[in-house]
């Protein structure tokens, strides 16, 4: 009789406990993997980018003679009319003198300068000017004035013996004179003007519209030269109650810089003008040489001024929350990347405007959080650089979606 050996139950039971545990373990192992694993970043799309339009300027240049006109702090406004072979330029030349002598002997802004003690050469200048039919103003030997006031008389009042007089106390001679102020325009750069004497009434003092455009722009950036030539009127011992022979100053903006007038060179004008545009001042600089009187000349100069001012443009490169690019993620959630606030560039006439975004690697972030930026490239002009940030919130999916979506967002 055959003998039954019975297995004890726990024996039993033993390799399915262990076959239960190993596969709790397992799920319990993929679902923290799959709750912890770290999402990979969102994939993001930038927009396309709409160039704003601007337009080419027409300006209102006289038919005589040469004109250049630009608009300090932008380059591609340079715009010139007529001939531009050197032409005589009259009393320009005192703008030269002034800014010559002022190299000779410095004055800061709001100082008199030193005193200047007219000599009996000095007088003589009076009668030879005169006899030239050249502006002059008294100036007996003896008679003291400050540097500042010297300056006053010969750019407001144009007096040719203030301009020579300066010229020898400064130099000693005008043959020194010519060799400083020649020297002077190499310096600058000013290779197409030629200056032999400091008054104007030698007609072989010539220059080009654009060199003079460029002497305006150093006049102007002389403190003691521009607080000179914007000066309506002023009273000067001996020499009595003086006013500036530029007529179109203080209208239209109007701020200097010189008259000329000469047989050989006609009615000439220096002229300078500040506008307002885009929240900002801007001056316009520019010369008109050859016209037939100052009138018709002044006229002219006033109609290429609001041809040139109209053609300033404000340019809108973004607004604020603009979108340039998208965050999208594997759990179906999307968010824009928008500028933090308007973007906007002052421009005169046609000008090019490219855009290129740049966006960071976002996988989950909130609202208002920086993403990137766009850097604008507008042409004579620095970039601009604008932030962008998340529009909305990106949440993370929670666990529910990483266990039902294992490694998607991976």
């Amino acid at each position: 009789m055959s003998r039954v050996v019975r297995r004890p139950r726990s024996a039993v039971r033993r390799p399915v406990t262990i076959s239960v545990v190993a596969v709790l373990v397992l799920v319990v192992g993929y679902l923290v993997a799959a709750a912890i694993v770290p999402f990979g970043p969102a994939s993001a799309s930038t927009t396309t980018y709409s160039a704003p339009e601007t337009t080419v300027p027409e300006l209102s240049f006289p038919g005589y003679g040469a004109t250049a006109v630009e608009a300090t702090d932008f380059p591609e406004s340079l715009r010139t009319s007529g001939d531009t072979k050197p032409r005589s330029i009259a009393s320009i030349t005192k703008v030269v003198t002034a800014l010559v002598v002022l190299d000779e002997k410095p004055m800061a802004a709001g100082e008199s300068g030193a005193s200047i003690r007219f000599t009996k050469q000095m007088e003589g200048l009076y009668a030879k000017y005169a006899a030239q039919n050249g502006e002059v103003a008294p100036m007996p030997a003896g008679l003291e004035l400050t540097q500042h006031q010297t300056f006053q008389v010969m750019l407001m009042e144009s007096a040719n013996n203030y301009a020579g007089a300066l010229a020898i106390w400064a130099f000693g001679s005008i043959a020194a004179y010519e060799r400083a102020a020649n020297a002077w325009l190499d310096e600058h750069g000013l290779d197409d003007t030629t200056i032999h004497e400091p008054t104007g009434l030698d007609p072989d003092n010539t220059s080009t519209a654009t060199d003079l455009v460029e002497l305006g722009q150093l006049a102007l950036a002389d403190p003691v030269v521009h607080e000179i030539v914007g000066t309506k009127d002023v009273t000067i011992p001996t020499v009595g109650e003086i006013e500036n022979s530029n007529k179109l100053l203080g209208i239209d903006g109007i701020e200097g810089i010189k008259t000329g007038t000469l047989d050989e060179a006609g009615a000439c004008l220096l002229f300078a003008a500040t506008y307002e545009r885009g929240g900002r001042d801007v001056t316009v600089i520019g010369v008109m040489l050859g016209g037939v009187d100052h009138d018709s000349l002044d006229v002219d100069v006033q109609r290429l001024l609001r041809s040139v001012a109209d053609n300033f443009q404000v340019v809108t490169l973004a607004h604020e929350g603009q979108t340039f690019g998208t965050f999208s993620t594997p759990w179906q959630d999307e968010a824009d990347a928008v500028t933090t606030t308007a973007a906007e560039v002052l421009v005169w006439g046609r000008a090019t405007v490219t855009a290129k975004t740049e966006l960071e690697q976002v996988t989950v972030g909130t609202e208002g959080e920086r993403v990137g930026k766009v850097r604008f490239r507008i042409s004579d002009h620095d970039p601009v650089t604008v932030p962008l940030v998340l529009e909305r919130t990106i949440d993370d999916p929670g666990v529910w979606w990483r266990w039902t979506n294992p490694f998607q967002g991976a």
